[in-house]
């Protein structure tokens, strides 16, 4: 018994390393991906894991928060300052995400704290605070249906925006094109000589 709970005592150390080295980063697109975390972070850290933070309170299966592992804590407070002194933008969202250093209880996998203990019953009519409870379970389906408003919202505005970066990525591709061609048909020297503009660095 005492050899498990010296286990015990050594994972959940383990466990709050891990969360220092962690940043919780909120208001991502739902189009962003594990990738574009790594490469939009590799400026000032390297990222180790990414875990996307499901919210089960919406029937959608969207990504809007992230748990970002990096190499050590030291990583995680540039990157927590980076985001909160610049605007961050990340996969093209339209405002910047926001960064904060994780919490133990943000982690669905965290290990057991030594040492305590919890204790669970089920509330009835007329115990204490039964009355509090169905206020608070009141309020939280109002939140849920404000909340539906909300990422309905996000999602339509999420589709319009890819549409306008979509139109502005082929208009640049279409003009680059046409740029490479001129250049290699040899008309941009007619241009030059005709305008008297010398090509000559």
């Amino acid at each position: 018994m005492e050899t498990s709970n010296e286990q015990a005592s050594v994972d959940y150390a383990d466990f709050k390393e891990k969360v220092k080295r962690t940043i919780y980063i909120d208001q991502l697109s739902p189009q962003v991906t594990a990738q574009v975390i790594k490469a939009a972070l590799a400026q000032c850290a390297n990222v180790v894991n990414v875990e996307f933070i499901v919210n089960y309170t919406i029937p959608y299966d969207i990504p809007s928060a992230a748990l970002v592992e990096l190499d050590n804590d030291m990583q995680a407070k540039a990157a927590v300052e980076l985001m909160t002194d610049f605007p961050f933008i990340i996969g093209g969202m339209p405002r910047p995400v926001k960064a904060t250093h994780a919490k133990a209880e943000m982690f669905q996998d965290r290990p057991p704290c030594p040492g305590l203990k919890k204790d669970f019953r089920w509330i009835k009519q007329g115990d204490d605070g039964y009355e509090t409870m169905k206020n608070l379970k009141t309020l939280a389906k109002w939140q849920e249906s404000e909340n539906m408003v909300l990422i309905k919202n996000l999602l339509d505005e999420e589709k319009e925006l890819a549409k306008q970066q979509q139109e502005a990525l082929d208009g640049n591709c279409m003009k680059y094109g046409m740029l490479e061609t001129v250049m290699q048909n040899g008309a941009i020297k007619t241009l030059a000589h005709r305008y008297g503009v010398s090509l000559d660095g």
